[in-house]
């Protein structure tokens, strides 16, 4: 589609590019014209959502041998990293399973390109690496906190190893994403957020309550500090994000980054309540919310948001997807699941 200038296109290895963030990268990175490698296991990710001109390997970068057997057939110049166990609450119950296949993959995932000579890694981290601030919005010099949950703890331990690695492997450009909640699907409604069983996030639970699929939303708590009790989040587009990838990934190919390790926020820079957000969407479809305030949920913070000047200007990114457009996306992407 003519963005590039000089960059010849790339091979990109999108590990967890069949899962919904994933999916949504791997159409940016093709429209922007580079080539792309993926592989998924397809425990939360789904066939379908594999774009129809990315090289598919069904597998587990838990096993070694098999990624390495990957990283020798194709000659990937630069991997992004979305493979990985993301449920909160499922975390606390889990924890032994989240930090072994977290943990794992990533370290598999480093080793594999240093043996095969691979230079550059996108790595989704979270806001979670910040726990509950005790100022917002938070920016990238926000002491991280002790994480809530093992989910989190994952994120920030994937973090230290990229960051300790980078100091020994001058080479080696890596780069964190902390993402804060994306939500939405891609606006022709071809992929979207499609968990397998009882969604653990606010979207797909709404969605499917707003077709019937599910009696209830229930909203975790309406007794937090926050303007009207429920908790506040920095809500992205799904599509602003994946663009976050595409311009991460050209600065280390390129070589712009300004050092072997670096991290951004990724987010709107907007705090949203989920009451707000409920509002927003039975604005946006005309469409009414069945929910109920139940209890808080282990693991939950407050409030938080991000501050993103560092990846507006380091980057030259921002979000741009007005959050009722957001919200429309997600309920035509429900309705298209509803006619399949």
């Amino acid at each position: 589609q003519g963005h590039r200038k000089e960059s010849k296109t790339m091979k990109i290895l999108v590990l967890g590019g069949a899962g919904y963030i994933g999916s949504h990268t791997v159409y940016e990175l093709i429209d922007a014209g580079e080539e792309v490698v993926i592989i998924d296991n397809l425990e939360t990710g789904h066939a379908e959502a594999v774009h129809p001109d990315a090289k598919f390997y069904k597998g587990d970068i838990s096993d070694k041998s098999f990624l390495n057997e990957v990283f020798q057939k194709e000659n990937i110049e630069a991997v992004i990293h979305f493979a990985a166990l993301k449920a909160v609450g499922e975390s606390v119950q889990k924890p032994l399973e989240y930090y072994r296949n977290n943990l794992n993959s990533l370290m598999n995932v480093i080793a594999g390109m240093r043996e095969f000579g691979v230079k550059n890694l996108v790595f989704s981290s979270s806001c979670t690496v910040y726990g509950q601030a005790d100022v917002l919005p938070v920016t990238e010099q926000t002491p991280r906190k002790q994480a809530e949950s093992p989910y989190g703890n994952t994120k920030a331990m994937c973090e230290d190893i990229m960051r300790d690695f980078a100091k020994v492997e001058s080479g080696m450009n890596l780069l964190a994403l902390r993402y804060f909640n994306p939500i939405g699907a891609h606006p022709s409604a071809l992929i979207g957020e499609l968990p397998n069983g009882v969604p653990n996030n606010l979207i797909p639970f709404l969605t499917q309550t707003v077709a019937g699929i599910r009696p209830q939303l229930s909203v975790f708590g309406d007794d937090y500090n926050t303007p009207d009790g429920s908790p506040i989040r920095d809500y992205i587009d799904v599509v602003d994000l994946a663009k976050a990838h595409v311009v991460a990934i050209r600065r280390l190919l390129d070589g712009k980054n300004k050092a072997n390790y670096e991290y951004f926020n990724i987010g709107t820079g907007n705090g949203l309540s989920v009451l707000g957000l409920i509002k927003a969407f039975e604005k946006a479809t005309g469409e009414k919310v069945n929910y109920k305030i139940v209890g808080r949920r282990a693991g939950d913070i407050e409030k938080v948001w991000a501050d993103t000047t560092l990846a507006n200007q380091e980057l030259g990114w921002k979000a741009e997807v007005p959050i009722e457009e957001t919200l429309a996306n997600a309920w035509k992407w429900q309705q298209a699941l509803m006619k399949k």
